[in-house]
């Protein structure tokens, strides 16, 4: 089967083509350097060079509370525009099925917990990420759509917060794991987070995300939205007591409560997603947290 992976050569996107490789499987991998989705020629081009029968829609343009404070313009077109062409182009090109990954963003800011994927229009997202999240949830009403008249198959899976080896470890752009990870390593005295801490989050490590939409692609051709994720919460209070744990930190950490919080609380239910296509999650946190932070000590620069 052709299959192209948009965003291939990124965080998510270099997973989910080593899993597929190893399934013997040849991905083609859509870099932005090479193709700039939000450009319709570049789109246009992709599709030509590919001839895709399976397409992974995983290019974003992301990252933490700080990111997205900056960047809410860009962040809304980039990743609207990137969906649209991608599900347009599928049409026209005959592809036979599109997956797509949403965000756990793209929920209301006050969100029953467990969130149950019946909630999503359910009130207006976090302020901080909600351009990013509505560009997203966009992209579900457009495969939702695409399906109704075209008979596209085009499914659409809500992971929860990602983090594993090779994600974006730049503390302007990155997300909380990898921004604690790399304060925590690179300081023994004093580290200062955002908040107060006592907001949730729930955590997937990447090769898990990765096998949920190789699955889903297998066994899932519906038009609902499916939740990725462990369905276990943790205050990023207690996240950076556990990253601290695991680094050696000993310092002191300090919470500078003019930054924003982000969501209150997030936590995911799962059972749609083993419902329909048998994915559950098998790293715990502390096995992937420790494996993340091993990666990032190894690809530090060895000191001379």
């Amino acid at each position: 089967m052709r299959i192209v992976v948009t965003g291939g050569g990124g965080f998510l996107g270099s997973h989910l083509v080593e899993r597929l490789r190893a399934r013997g499987e040849d991905p083609f991998v859509a870099r932005r350097a090479d193709y700039d989705l939000t450009r319709w020629d570049d789109a246009e081009r992709l599709f030509r060079d590919a001839r895709p029968e399976l397409v992974f829609h995983l290019a974003a343009e992301v990252g933490g509370i700080g990111a997205n404070r900056a960047n809410p313009g860009r962040y809304w077109y980039a990743n609207l525009m990137m969906g649209a062409h991608v599900l347009e182009l599928s049409r026209i090109n005959g592809v036979d099925k599109v997956v797509t990954a949403g965000t756990v963003c793209a929920y209301p800011k006050f969100t029953a917990v467990p969130f149950s994927e019946d909630e999503l229009w359910n009130g207006y997202p976090e302020e901080t990420n909600a351009p990013y999240g509505v560009a997203k949830k966009s992209i579900l009403v457009g495969a939702q759509s695409y399906r109704a008249q075209y008979g596209t198959d085009a499914i659409f899976l809500l992971p929860a917060n990602l983090y594993g080896p090779r994600d974006n470890f730049d503390l302007e752009t990155s997300h909380v794991i990898p921004a604690l990870i790399r304060k925590m390593v690179a300081s023994s005295d004093e580290v200062v987070l955002w908040g107060d801490g006592s907001p949730t989050r729930e955590f997937l490590y990447v090769d898990d995300c990765a096998e949920g939409l190789v699955l889903a692609a297998d066994r899932y051709d519906g038009p609902d939205p499916v939740n990725l994720g462990t369905s276990e919460e943790i205050s990023i209070r207690d996240l950076a007591g556990l990253i601290a744990e695991l680094t050696g930190f000993e310092g002191e950490i300090v919470w500078d409560t003019s930054m924003p919080n982000g969501q209150p609380r997030r936590r995911l239910d799962v059972s749609r997603a083993k419902e329909l296509f048998g994915f559950e999650a098998r790293t715990t946190l502390r096995e992937g947290l420790a494996r993340t932070i091993e990666w990032y000590r190894a690809s530090l620069p060895v000191a001379t």
